[in-house]
């Protein structure tokens, strides 16, 4: 029997509509059009502005045939064309795939051949390697130039357009159409972390509208918040701040060279409100020199990720006038959606007492459903008690639909009921998690993740190398770095560090090569397995 709530009630187009971030632009370009929404070099574009030609790049786009369930990639550093890619793109109900520059040319041929990418836009800074990438797949693309003031180095026309020229040619009042479902995918993000291949990883707009929310509401956003885009906007789709700014009608500051005299630069310039960085961007800003630094107006709100700040960097940080949050989450959470939220009576701890309590992953984001911490195998909650080890599991809005076109990766990441993130942790008595490893040896490095499983492959091919071992060392600067341990095979002693490094440049991204090399023995197991935990001792006392 129906619920009488149920009876004579359905859903229409007046009480329900799919959630997607796209209304945010809309709603911001209709209240303040004036406001600044974009700021890069010399141009600025008001809300006004920017939603015309994100919806003339939807025209654009739509004029091309380009529509649901169409891939449009785009490599690019911060810039308006990758903030207008993340409106424009799915406004014809098509998905943005952001592609990491730092990848191999191999790389984003493969993205670009999973993806099916039926439109290419190329930021003049990385033509040469998009060139080389699209000669490696069987894609064939329409490709886009940009071409940014803010560049000066060298670069080619490979495209079929530029930019400017291919949205001149759209309708700035393009009636785009909402999703057909919140379920329909938005964005496609690849992840870095993985033996062999990438796994395409979908998000929904629903997640997208959320997390942007959740992004909102964490970093306290108030109204006409200024962000500065220190963080790759390809990052999971820059964590959805791509999005979030817009909630607020906040200014977005495109940065293109991320440096801390272009940073101070911008943030005394814009009076920026609100930033987030990997510990890279931390070791920029607290290291810069006296005629690097600006005086601030006020407070930064600083987000940062990965490895958790040393208590070091949090006190200069402090200092030279941020205020640090630790977050954590995956490519598969829309980036962050666990926040290290705050208790005012820990300010008055001591350092060493508040770093550590800083370096908790921390609790769900108001709009994820539920964290939890469990035995992979039953299933079970482990104890909160601070020790019992667990892995750290997901469940809600803000978790990928799957993985593109890998059925089985995906139904082995949702298990039971829970997305598996692959990472251990406990669970401590005041509900916090705290990770304390990887399950799957993840390192990250100037928040991007490295697999020591992918560079350990790359290293045993090398014909003077009998074994080997990739770990993560602490970094103030990167956050961790990948340390590779070596065993030489007998009479190969001559094999340098140095040609280590540029044997392991020829075959992966710079990013993930060692930065150092050590030569011994490895110590094992009695059944041979390298104990790994001994060498992170080893890579700490380096």
């Amino acid at each position: 029997m129906s619920s009488p709530y149920d009876r004579d009630l359905e859903k229409n187009p007046a009480n329900y509509q799919p959630l997607t971030p796209l209304t945010f632009l809309e709603r911001s370009a209709a209240t303040y059009p004036d406001h600044p929404a974009v700021r890069h070099g010399a141009k600025v574009f008001t809300y006004a502005e920017f939603y015309a030609r994100c919806r003339r790049l939807g025209s654009a786009l739509d004029a091309r045939s380009i529509g649901k369930g169409d891939t449009v990639a785009i490599v690019s550093a911060n810039t308006p064309p990758m903030l207008e890619a993340h409106y424009g793109v799915p406004m014809t109900k098509a998905v943005v795939n952001t592609i990491n520059f730092r990848l191999s040319a191999k790389e984003i041929a493969f993205i670009l051949d999973h993806g099916e990418a039926k439109v290419l836009i190329v930021d003049p800074e990385f033509s040469a390697l998009c060139k080389e990438a699209l000669s490696l797949c069987d894609a064939k693309p329409f490709v886009i130039d940009i071409e940014d003031e803010e560049y000066d180095g060298p670069s080619e026309r490979i495209g079929e357009v530029t930019y400017e020229d291919f949205i001149a040619g759209g309708d700035p009042e393009f009636a785009w159409a909402m999703p057909d479902d919140e379920w329909d995918a938005i964005a496609l993000n690849y992840t870095s972390g993985t033996t062999g291949n990438p796994k395409g990883v979908v998000y929904h707009h629903r997640g997208a509208y959320l997390l942007a929310m959740g992004n909102v509401v964490t970093a306290s956003m108030p109204r006409h918040p200024r962000y500065l885009w220190t963080l790759p906007m390809f990052h999971c789709n820059g964590w959805c701040f791509t999005w979030s700014v817009s909630v607020q009608a906040g200014t977005h500051v495109c940065l293109r060279r991320v440096n801390a005299g272009e940073i101070y630069e911008s943030l005394a310039t814009y009076n920026v409100t609100h930033m987030c960085g990997a510990p890279v961007v931390m070791s920029f800003l607290i290291n810069a020199s006296n005629e690097e630094r600006r005086e601030l107006t006020g407070p930064v709100e600083f987000f940062t990720a990965a490895a958790p700040p040393p208590a070091a960097v949090l006190a200069d940080m402090e200092e030279a006038g941020f205020k640090v949050t630790h977050l954590y989450g995956l490519t598969e959470t829309y980036g962050p959606s666990v926040v290290n939220a705050w208790h005012d009576e820990w300010d008055g701890l001591p350092a060493d007492a508040r770093a550590a309590i800083k370096a908790r992953q921390g609790v769900r984001y108001n709009v994820l459903e539920a964290l939890s911490v469990r035995d992979p195998e039953t299933m079970e909650e482990v104890p909160r008690n601070g020790t019992a080890m667990g892995e750290v599991m997901f469940r809600g809005n803000v978790v990928m639909k799957g993985y593109l076109k890998n059925p089985k990766a995906t139904a082995d990441a949702f298990a039971g009921g829970w997305f598996h993130s692959g990472d251990l942790g406990v669970w401590h008595e005041d509900n916090y998690i705290q990770l304390k490893d990887r399950s799957k040896d993840i390192i990250i490095s100037g928040g991007e993740n490295i697999s020591s499983i992918e560079v350990e492959d790359v290293l045993y091919k090398h014909s003077a190398i009998s074994a080997c071992a990739v770990v993560a060392k602490q970094d103030d600067k990167w956050g961790e770095t990948p340390v590779a341990f070596i065993e030489l095979k007998p009479g190969h002693e001559g094999l340098t560090p140095e040609e280590v490094t540029a044997y392991c440049r020829e075959h992966l991204a710079g990013y993930k090569c060692p930065r150092i090399v050590v030569f011994g023995p490895l110590p094992k197991t009695s059944t041979g397995k390298i104990q790994k935990f001994k060498l992170r001792d080893q890579a700490a006392a380096i």
